[in-house]
């Protein structure tokens, strides 16, 4: 994988995580489209660091006052009871800044335990191009009918333990590529009553714990291997990191202004449409569904 190649999808990362269209499938597509072929499940956890930084930069404060409201309630400030040490101590309001950070370890826990079970296929089978044009097809009609009859009325402050657990699950499926970790994590939402706009913002907090910790994962084990048996380079991936995090801060921006005045509709439609190209590009063999191996790092 040359500099272009990386700058592109870099791009193409940033543009996509955290819209609801699944940055996995394009990088898989556009990997395979420019010439590198398919980047590798590895390459796409790496680069997710870079979003995720954006993600750390832009909610940098709700971050830090959520973690000292969770610092002081473990220490006990409200309370020594467990419940008090958990947000909630009885007779007093509770603590929606510390329970948020328990929320979000315990809605990561799926992701965690069902990324390490599925790590092989996740890594080879699930990244078959019929299968994502499957996921993007089906998931784009399910954010549709989300969208449709969602109440669209709860704020995060009625985010209670049931709830996280299920934004859990829904943010898991995207261990498929073509699902969307924004996609089923605000797809869930939406279903539970959330507005639009408290669904996106906990989907980019949701997948801080579980991005970070897969992408330090992924760098640790590709130490030694950059550049070898037909990997991108070290050079490449972290420009396509850079890159991605200078884009995605953009995108994040410009994506709660959006979701906070329109419906969900273009993304269900662009869905869609990406979803009939790349079978039509498959049939004609543009496209390989199993991807070839891409060429040695220079």
């Amino acid at each position: 994988m040359g500099t272009w190649e990386a700058i592109v999808l870099g791009l193409v990362q940033g543009l996509t995580e955290f819209l609801p269209v699944s940055s996995s499938a394009h990088l898989r597509i556009v990997g395979e489209l420019i010439g590198s072929a398919d980047p590798g499940a590895a390459f796409t956890a790496i680069t997710q660091i870079g979003t995720e930084t954006a993600v750390l930069m832009y909610f940098r404060r709700d971050i830090a006052s959520i973690c000292r409201a969770w610092w002081r309630s473990v220490r006990g400030d409200r309370g020594a009871d467990l419940r008090a040490r958990l947000g909630a101590p009885r007779g007093q309001a509770p603590d929606h800044e510390a329970l948020m950070a328990w929320f979000i370890a315990l809605g990561s826990v799926p992701i965690v335990v069902l990324g390490l079970a599925f790590q092989d296929k996740i890594e080879g089978p699930f990244r078959n191009l019929w299968l994502v044009v499957l996921t993007l097809a089906a998931f784009a009609l399910v954010l549709g009918w989300a969208d449709k009859v969602g109440a669209k009325q709860r704020p995060l402050t009625e985010l209670n333990t049931k709830h996280a657990v299920l934004f859990g699950f829904a943010q898991a499926m995207a261990l498929i590529p073509g699902v969307s970790r924004s996609g089923g994590t605000i797809t869930g939402g939406l279903l539970m009553g959330y507005t639009r706009e408290a669904a996106a913002r906990y989907s980019f907090l949701l997948a801080l714990p579980a991005v970070f910790g897969s992408g330090l994962y992924q760098l640790a084990k590709s130490v030694g291997e950059f550049g070898q048996n037909g990997t991108p380079s070290f050079g490449a991936t972290l420009v396509a990191t850079v890159v991605a995090f200078a884009v995605g801060y953009v995108v994040i921006i410009a994506f709660l202004k959006i979701v906070s005045t329109f419906s969900y509709r273009p993304f269900v439609v662009y869905r869609l449409a990406l979803a009939a190209i790349v079978a039509i590009l498959l049939l004609t063999g543009v496209l390989d569904p199993i991807g070839a191996q891409p060429p040695a790092a220079l």
